[in-house]
């Protein structure tokens, strides 16, 4: 039987140590190496090419997500397992985006990572169950904006996409031929309608939805 190649990045040796002392316990997973910077994950493995990626994403230098992001693109056989302290929606589904195939808590049980090792090792996708929530949540969120994202009416989709765009106010007036009393007016509308509460939030679904892009 082949046992699963395994590098694990973390910048804690002890965290390392343990890591390495559960995982030795399993006849069918072999220590490969290990790394405790971002760059040196990436160096490690173009070297080892192993079958799956224990890594964290608070790293010196380069981030976890940054180095997963370039570990995929030289090798996109290898399997990445996030591995972190964060278990917030934010991070979640910035190591889901970076390519990352599973995500556990540093609280989860070390019977847990070797399932999700087993898991990802297998092509499939391993997520606790804290992260599944957000990641329903989040599906939730988004298709219910997207359904409200509708109804706004034609004039409300150009002043939010202006707005999205970096327009003030009264450059979106001139912009309309439109006061700037009616321009406030459409924006007010908008953002209750949308539930968003700043211009932060405003460019954050524009991009989700793609209606500006990220060199906007």
């Amino acid at each position: 039987m082949d046992r699963i190649k395994i590098l694990i990045v973390d910048d804690h040796a002890i965290m390392r140590d343990g890591i390495r002392a559960l995982l030795n316990l399993n006849d069918d997973i072999e220590i490969a190496g290990e790394a405790s910077t971002g760059q040196e994950a990436v160096e490690k493995a173009s070297e080892l090419a192993p079958d799956v990626i224990v890594m964290d994403i608070a790293l010196p230098g380069m981030d976890g997500l940054e180095a997963t992001r370039r570990i995929l693109k030289q090798n996109p056989r290898s399997r990445v397992l996030i591995l972190t302290q964060y278990d917030d929606k934010e991070y979640i589904l910035s190591a889901i985006r970076a390519g990352g195939a599973g995500y556990l808590p540093k609280r989860a049980l070390g019977s847990e990572l070797v399932t999700a090792i087993k898991a990802v090792n297998r092509g499939e996708s391993f997520l606790y169950p804290s992260a599944a929530s957000a990641l329903i949540a989040d599906y939730r969120s988004q298709a219910k904006t997207g359904d409200v994202y509708s109804q706004l009416t034609p004039r409300e989709r150009e002043v939010f996409k202006l707005i999205a765009e970096g327009y003030t106010s009264r450059q979106i007036a001139d912009k309309l031929f439109i006061s700037l009393k009616t321009v406030t007016g459409h924006r007010t509308n908008l953002m209750e309608k949308l539930e968003l509460h700043n211009r932060t939030d405003l460019i954050k679904f524009a991009m989700r939805k793609g209606i500006v892009s990220l060199d906007t």
